[in-house]
């Protein structure tokens, strides 16, 4: 008894480490489909299947960002890719190591599959460049071609954080673009470039929901290419 009690403090107090991820997602349920989201207030829509969402649906549209290594990133290089979206900054003392953290056991889940990508945008890209974020991907141990730290113009960051990944979810709240964006939310877009997800980047139970949820769109993937 004495055993099982020390063992389940540990757990416990382990917080949001990759093995607590690995033996809670098992408690996540791998649905059959996920909801599409075309607003920031987050309203699921339901489709049937890819083939039924209309071909206006809300979007990710094109973009072109730098990322650690000084390449180019844009859609192409995401074509029918899975993508978890964050936006933070090198030297945030608060929210962003944590977040990075936990993206990073989501880099982790998916290391083998080169179907999933993590791109995470600086919302201080003038100071974050391609130097700094490098140093920031060794520090936590990114996997290059897999997770992307990006960097570019900071309007085009902003427009794409607020007004198309609805990364704020503040209900269509209009805020200046010279506020300052900082959010912990983790956004899952599947290989079509639509919304599936919003996820509290700083959570354990939303990280393995996140994991989880990527498994039903690779599940997707996978039946769609044996049509």
């Amino acid at each position: 008894m004495k055993k099982y009690l020390a063992s389940l403090a540990i757990l416990l107090s382990a917080g949001c480490t990759e093995k607590a991820v690995e033996q809670s997602a098992e408690l996540h349920k791998i649905v059959e489909s996920l909801p599409y989201y075309q607003s920031a207030d987050f309203t699921p829509v339901w489709f049937e299947n890819p083939d039924s969402v209309p071909v206006d649906f809300h979007r990710i549209p094109d973009f072109n960002f730098i990322n650690q290594l000084g390449e180019t990133i844009s859609q192409e290089d995401l074509q029918d890719q899975i993508f978890v979206v964050d936006f933070f900054f090198t030297t945030c003392p608060g929210i962003c190591p944590k977040m990075t953290g936990n993206m990073k056991l989501v880099q982790n889940a998916f290391a083998e599959y080169t179907q999933v990508s993590l791109l995470s945008h600086s919302v201080t890209p003038n100071f974050d460049e391609v130097k700094v974020l490098a140093e920031y991907a060794d520090r936590y141990e990114v996997i290059a071609g897999k997770w992307h730290l990006l960097t570019g113009e900071r309007e085009k960051i902003y427009d794409l954080a607020r007004n198309y990944y609805f990364v704020e979810e503040d209900m269509g709240l209009l805020k200046s673009p010279d506020e300052f964006l900082h959010t912990e939310n983790f956004i899952l877009i599947d290989q079509n470039k639509h919304i599936r997800g919003i996820y509290n980047g700083l959570n354990a139970t939303s990280i393995n929901q996140l994991i989880a949820d990527i498994e039903s769109l690779k599940r997707v993937n996978l039946n769609l290419k044996e049509l």
